[in-house]
């Protein structure tokens, strides 16, 4: 690898190698396009930079962005990050606590919003008195309302400079903040756009919210790398996916298995949809795999990675990738499996993550005493160096005193053909300890399967200790913003049924 370089310096190489290239494509959500080239861009990020300082933020401070996928998340993060400013990106619909306990977790300077969610965050920004709120119109896609006239002079800034804390999910517990630095942004996009085989010509089209990591890490900053441009839509559309990479002429994206799925349930294919790489993250069945890849025009690749490891440390290569592979390590990168866990080396603050905001002792614990960041989640590796997701510690149920994967139940389920996706939960059993139940959402509603059906495919699949102890059929599964199952409501939904 290169030596670390910060990210405003990406950015900056970027627009003396290609400036007249096109940098982003901004789908309105009536359907016009606004776009930038790399030296437009840069002009309005000067712009941008100049409002930020009119609102009294100075390198080292912080920014608060809760945005949709809109060109001014992306003009506001570009510029902080050329001024040695650092964001704060929250879920743009999330509700008030949430909001209000990462904006007086991180005490920002300035806060960005859309107008039409305005009154949520008004409330949530009660926490801080020295808050400069600006309400954005996102579907507009203009930054007028971010612009000022500010003198702008662009500080030096380090690769170890903080350069966002990005909130972890919380499907369980309070979030963590995982500090991000400029070195981390840059080796990022290095990294995976090394990976990706990225070249000036290709575009990423990004559907993923940009508030979270994938979208920053996997698309944005391997496009900055390269030169590359980005087909930004305000949102994520089942139905409307392969026509977007059709009419913006993508050659790259970014997808998690329920989009997916999504895509399979309300999608059809679309002529001039020709995208040559794919990445994608989480299982999905052999079959769905088979349809998607005929109707993406590639072989998607799975990926492991997580906010905390920077790049995708793990990733399927581009001949021949296996489905239910989490691919091998990603050149670059230092992955290890010890006694069934994922760990990943590397340099804190450089390739890997600077720690966790204001928690030294949640930071300490994370690592082993010999210096790889403990992930949490479980694989087995194959002999070819490809890895195979095997469960988050919490997902290994222990039944009757044997161990029982929701990984692998959860996939028994998925594989019926009456089935779109399926979640398990562990429920209390007063003779077994803990027993599986089981939530599904029907592939076709109008016929779902029954209890009998979905039980006799259990039965003749999955040891008795494996077997779910009950089926609720669902619409959907309840998900946070980024596709994660946020299991705590099932479990809370099955502690309900037993009260």
């Amino acid at each position: 690898m290169a030596d670390l370089v910060t990210f405003s310096s990406v950015w900056e190489r970027a627009v003396e190698r290609g400036g007249d290239a096109v940098f982003l494509v901004f789908e309105r959500p009536d359907g016009t396009v606004a776009t930038w080239t790399y030296e437009q861009f840069d002009a309005a990020i000067t712009d941008v930079a100049a409002g930020l300082i009119q609102r009294g933020v100075a390198p080292g401070d912080p920014v608060h962005l809760a945005l949709t996928n809109t060109p001014a998340f992306v003009a506001l993060w570009l510029a902080a990050n050329r001024l040695g400013v650092w964001i704060v990106p929250s879920d743009p619909m999330g509700r008030v606590p949430e909001l209000a306990d990462h904006i007086e977790r991180t005490r920002p300077r300035a806060g960005f919003c859309a107008t039409d969610r305005a009154e949520i965050y008004r409330q949530a920004a009660e926490v801080s008195s020295q808050l400069a709120i600006t309400e954005v119109d996102e579907a507009g896609g203009n930054l007028d309302a971010l612009t000022g006239t500010a003198q702008v002079d662009w500080p030096a800034v380090e690769p170890g400079d903080r350069a966002a804390v990005m909130f972890t999910s919380g499907t369980t517990g309070r979030p963590k903040g995982v500090e991000i630095t400029q070195a981390n942004y840059a080796f990022c996009g290095q990294v995976m756009a090394e990976r990706a085989d990225l070249a000036p010509d290709d575009r990423q089209l990004v559907v993923l919210p940009l508030f979270h990591a994938n979208a920053q890490y996997y698309s944005f900053a391997s496009a900055i790398w390269t030169g590359a441009s980005v087909a930004l839509m305000p949102s994520f559309t089942a139905s409307g996916f392969l026509a977007q990479a059709a009419r913006h002429h993508a050659t790259c994206a970014s997808l998690f298995a329920a989009p997916m799925r999504m895509i399979l349930a309300r999608g059809a294919p679309v002529d001039g949809a020709g995208l040559r790489h794919c990445w994608y993250a989480q299982n999905i069945a052999d079959d769905q795999y088979e349809t998607l890849a005929a109707w993406f025009g590639c072989r998607p690749r799975q990926l492991y990675g997580m906010t905390e490891t920077i790049p995708a440390v793990l990733t399927e290569p581009a001949d021949n990738p296996v489905p239910f592979s989490m691919g091998e390590v990603t050149p670059g990168c230092q992955v290890i499996v010890r006694d069934g866990e994922v760990l990943v080396g590397g340099q804190p603050g450089s390739t890997l993550f600077a720690g966790y905001l204001d928690d030294p002792e949640t930071t300490a614990a994370s690592f082993t005493n010999d210096g790889w960041f403990r992930t949490g989640d479980r694989a087995r590796v194959e002999v070819d160096g490809r890895h195979y997701f095997d469960g988050r510690h919490s997902d290994v149920l222990k039944v009757a005193g044997e161990n029982v994967s929701i990984v692998e139940v959860e996939s028994v389920l998925a594989s019926h053909p009456a089935v779109l996706e399926a979640a398990v939960v562990g429920a209390p059993d007063p003779m077994r300890d803990e027993v599986p139940v089981a939530f599904v959402v029907p592939a076709d509603h109008a016929t779902p399967p029954t209890h009998e059906d979905l039980s006799s495919w259990c039965q003749e699949r999955l040891a008795k200790a494996k077997l779910p102890r009950s089926f609720t059929l669902m619409d959907e599964l309840p998900r946070t913003s980024v596709g994660k199952i946020r299991k705590f409501l099932l479990r809370q939904e099955v502690e309900a049924t037993r009260g």
